[in-house]
């Protein structure tokens, strides 16, 4: 399981992204296209077209961080976001699916959410 803080956010970027770019070429597609800031400490997933690999931009202790991972069979599977989107943000569990090959397109069942009484 991914532990993050809860103050933590993730990003996945929509459209496919060029994964010859290293730090300063996706903190730059975090800028222009996603419209977040690189350094707020945020992680921002990226993929390719043929969705065989995964980089995840990150800012960690005083310096910018990348976890890349390659799919030797099968593809990372986004869910499916309209096209006006340029970022769709998920959970971390979401997150951790999606790092070890699930399906995050699959149809997600409703959550329980308590309703609060107000006094």
């Amino acid at each position: 399981m991914l532990m993050l803080p809860t103050t933590v956010r993730i990003f996945l970027a929509v459209k496919p992204a060029d994964l010859r770019r290293s730090l300063d070429g996706l903190a730059a597609l975090t800028r222009e296209v996603l419209k977040r800031d690189p350094l707020s400490g945020h992680l921002f997933v990226f993929r390719n077209r043929r969705a065989d690999r995964m980089k995840i931009l990150f800012w960690s202790a005083g310096g910018m961080a990348l976890f890349y991972k390659r799919m030797e069979k099968g593809r990372f599977r986004f869910p499916k976001i309209g096209t006006d989107a340029a970022s769709h943000e998920v959970e971390a569990a979401e997150l951790a699916a999606l790092v070890d090959g699930l399906d995050l397109a699959a149809k997600q069942r409703p959550r329980f959410i308590p309703h609060r009484s107000i006094e």
